[in-house]
């Protein structure tokens, strides 16, 4: 079935990835607002649960609001994506459908089922269960939200370093052997924790920010001050932890993914005591010639930076692209295959396979075994037909991470600005910072698609890490019909995100529902 990929059209393959793209891009402009607002509401609940004043409650069921209004929009692209899987990707779900199947169906049955279940007490159950009951719900749906990211991210994360899998050459499929493996990859980890905590980062710039329009308009201005406080409070410890995590995972990255860690420095050659590029002027439209070139003009770096990030050592050692596709020696001793080399055992492992099916008696079968064991783990390169297919965009990579990083610094500085104007100044005077808040709203969601362009685009041109490329996982469908689903799927998606920004922005300029209680009253109350 495989070999029979091979006559697939590029434009199937194009389209078919643009699509994805589409879906994911869009489903991720929903994800990061619900994980981030969950937990801002679960703060603001609590305060209502400990002082009993009715402030908390209103603040609380306004932020709840737009957590509804954005969660359903993220279920709906949500289940879009998976269909996906076995409509453009049929090849890849039925070549590790076992293993990549087990996650995203946890996720369906328990977080799923946890986070809606919830979802309807904390909506509709304020009068009908207890202050105690309702509060650990609210926080039950962010976690079961929290759950199914992890889910998610944990399947994404075996694409990136496939573990606790084996090869099956009677079933011609990739099948589990260790659950735990998969579940728990310190990669899967990393990248959980990494993208939670980006994305408590854009719930905490969309509370600060919404609150800045109240101050700016003179409205519901203790609403606004102490939505700020939580904001800043929850996006500065956020935005720590994710440059913690984020270091952790470029560590992985260089373990597991050296190209896409090339890619993401413009590294053409790499060595020790490597520098970490600050700026540099890539073209950014075109794919540099790495093999000519020593380094990208006008690169301005960090002395030794890179090596640090990339193998916590000051003097280590960092492939760069052409190291990768030449092949190198590692630094315990160990020899890297260069990329013709992989490519040759990869197709010697496509003609074992082959070999093993047609095989008539046990002494040809293990015959072909023999041959297709050691080459197995260079499956994938058999379909790569030239070397330079290896190496992801460059240019994209190495701005996108810039862009990240750079937006996660600003950000950092962002909330202990907020910080210092909320407790110690009067924030609604600095007028300046208000807009500067609104303006940061767009600037996370660019900061945080950056994130994913890395992942997703640096590790080009597998879908699966070293064991299946894209080419060889797609669907036998023809290009029309995906460019056309594509176009639907494109006016479907700006539609939806459309009527999801106009009714968030209907229900912050009608603002939170006061509860009919009088100032005296709720003093008794607090009491």
């Amino acid at each position: 079935m495989l070999n029979q990929l091979l006559d697939i059209s590029a434009g199937t393959v194009d389209w078919s990835r643009a699509q994805f793209a589409l879906t994911a891009i869009y489903h991720w402009l929903f994800v990061p607002l619900t994980l981030g607002l969950a937990v801002i509401m679960g703060i603001i609940e609590t305060c209502y649960y400990r002082t009993k004043k009715r402030f908390w409650k209103d603040a609380s069921r306004f932020w709840q609001k737009l957590f509804g209004i954005n969660f359903a929009m993220g279920v709906a692209t949500g289940i879009i994506l998976e269909f996906e899987f076995g409509t453009n990707w049929s090849n890849y779900s039925w070549f590790v459908g076992d293993i990549f199947g087990a996650p995203l169906a946890i996720e369906g049955i328990v977080a799923f089922f946890m986070e809606s279940t919830f979802v309807a007490v904390m909506f509709f159950g304020w009068k009908k269960v207890s202050p105690g009951f309702h509060l650990a719900s609210t926080w039950l749906t962010g976690l079961g939200a929290t759950i199914s990211a992890w889910w998610i991210l944990v399947a994404n994360a075996w694409m990136q370093y496939p573990v606790g899998c084996e090869f099956n050459p009677d079933t011609m499929r990739n099948e589990m052997v260790s659950f735990a493996d998969v579940a728990l990859s310190p990669y899967a980890i990393d990248k959980f924790f990494h993208t939670v905590t980006s994305s408590w980062i854009i719930g905490a710039i969309f509370t600060v920010a919404v609150s800045c329009w109240y101050l700016l308009k003179k409205r519901e201005q203790k609403l606004a001050v102490e939505s700020i406080k939580v904001g800043s409070v929850v996006g500065i410890i956020a935005s720590l932890l994710a440059a913690f995590s984020g270091d952790n995972s470029a560590y992985m990255v260089s373990k597991v993914q050296p190209m896409k860690l090339a890619a993401m420095e413009a590294l053409y050659n790499g060595g020790t005591d490597q520098s970490l590029t600050g700026i540099a002027l890539l073209n950014p439209f075109a794919q540099p010639d790495y093999r000519t070139e020593k380094e990208p003009p006008l690169k301005v770096g960090i002395p030794y930076g890179l090596s640090i990030l990339a193998t916590h050592q000051l003097h280590g050692y960092v492939p760069g692209v052409n190291d990768i596709l030449g092949g190198y020696t590692k630094p315990d001793g160990t020899k890297e295959l260069s990329a013709q080399e992989k490519i040759a055992r990869g197709k010697k492992a496509i003609v074992a396979l082959s070999a093993y099916h047609k095989a008539k008696t046990p002494e040809q079968k293990s015959a072909a075994l023999a041959v297709l064991k050691p080459n197995m783990k260079y499956f994938g390169y058999g379909y790569i037909k030239n070397v330079n297919e290896l190496v992801p965009n460059i240019p994209l990579c190495f701005y996108a991470f810039r862009v990240m990083v750079g937006l996660g610094c600003l950000f950092i500085l962002f909330f202990l600005v907020s910080l210092f104007l909320v407790y110690k100044k009067d924030i609604s005077k600095y007028r300046w910072f208000l807009v500067l808040s609104l303006v940061l709203v767009p600037l996370a969601y660019i900061g945080s698609e950056s994130g994913w362009l890395v992942a997703e685009m640096g590790r080009q041109p597998w879908t699966i890490q070293d064991m299946l490329p894209v080419g060889a996982a797609i669907s036998d469908i023809r290009a029309g019909s995906v460019a056309l689903t594509f176009f639907i799927f494109l006016v479907l998606f700006s539609t939806m995100l459309a009527v999801e920004i106009n009714i968030l922005c209907k229900q912050i300029k009608k603002g939170p529902e006061h509860s009919m209680v009088d100032s005296s009253s709720e003093s008794q109350i607090s009491q």
